[in-house]
């Protein structure tokens, strides 16, 4: 208990260490929201409006200390105010509308890259003189090295451009109406195809060398070799014995991998105007929606730092001598 204690104090302090540069960050930049405004209205804005639109907004004309406890108290409040770039809707209607889009796309590439991932991986170990033993890896490991941003334009430009064979923006069909439809259903994922199929490329390679490596030291042991000896099928052996065991080291890194993939999906959704929070973010940064941008960083923020707090705890519950 006390090591998990330990790890959950860590955790809240780096949390805290986040938000404060979450806070900081909006306001290094040049300008703030409400002289967006009044430069984009180009002199149909009377300069003394700027107070009443700064007081409409919810923004402090505190010093800099009382605005940061005011978003410490948003932050645990889950008051995080109106969003300037959609005013007057508040930045929580407006997360919560783009945040099952994110949410769609990085678990569900996180799904597919894991399960092709752990597959090829198994399959490599125990074929190590195969084909896919000694081609699949090397390839894959070279692809995995190109950013997300990289392999999604690629894919933007060749099914999409090229050959036009998947779409190249939104989450559905704007003609369509949302509904627990086939029709509307099929267009989410087709839309989807491209944007997962981006982080599936760049991060298959590093399930396919995990779960190699841990079946790689999984097949030496005895219990394996007497599998073999009773006269087992490789395909039995494979799964069933060695496998199963191996993929435990695979599965603590499953957690972590939650919050870098939601990440990744913030680049990707740029490239594909796919209506998740990586969209948002660049229209909130542009703006300089201060409520939005803290928001959605402060959900990234929130992701890592849970994914790897789940990971101590499943790392502890499959060693117990950790804790000690």
């Amino acid at each position: 208990m006390s090591f998990l204690l330990r790890r959950f104090i860590f955790y809240f302090c780096a949390f805290l260490i986040a938000i404060t540069f979450n806070f900081m960050l909006p306001r290094l930049m040049p300008g703030d929201p409400v002289e967006a405004l009044f430069a984009a209205a180009q002199g149909k804005m009377d300069p003394a409006q700027m107070d009443a639109v700064r007081e409409m907004y919810g923004f402090l004309d505190g010093n800099i200390f009382e605005q940061y406890l005011a978003y410490i108290k948003s932050v645990f409040t889950l008051d995080l105010g109106p969003s300037v770039l959609m005013f007057p809707i508040s930045v929580s209607e407006v997360i919560g509308n783009a945040l099952p889009w994110t949410l769609f796309l990085a678990l569900g590439s996180l799904i597919v890259a894991l399960t092709i991932g752990v597959s090829i991986g198994t399959y490599a170990s125990y074929r190590r003189t195969g084909f896919v033993g000694q081609v699949v890896p090397p390839v894959l490991a070279f692809i995995s090295n190109f950013p997300y941003v990289v392999t999604a334009l690629f894919l933007f430009y060749l099914f999409g451009i090229k050959w036009d064979m998947l779409p190249i923006a939104y989450t559905y069909d704007p003609s369509l109406d949302p509904g627990f439809t086939l029709e509307f259903i099929g267009s989410v994922l087709k839309h989807a195809i491209l944007p997962v199929g981006s982080m599936v490329v760049v991060g298959i390679a590093a399930w396919v060398f995990n779960m190699r490596n841990a079946m790689i030291n999984v097949l030496g042991e005895d219990y394996v070799t007497m599998a073999e000896a009773k006269g087992l099928s490789s395909t039995r052996v494979m799964y069933r014995y060695a496998g199963r065991n191996a993929i435990l080291p695979v599965a603590t890194a499953v957690a972590m991998a939650i919050g870098f993939s939601f990440a990744g999906s913030i680049m990707t959704e740029v490239v594909f105007n796919y209506q998740g929070l990586g969209n948002i973010l660049l229209k909130g940064i542009v703006a300089r929606d201060y409520p939005l941008i803290q928001a959605i960083l402060l959900i990234l923020v929130t992701a890592v730092l849970t994914a790897n707090f789940i990971a101590d705890l499943l790392y502890v519950w499959l060693d117990p001598r950790i804790a000690n």
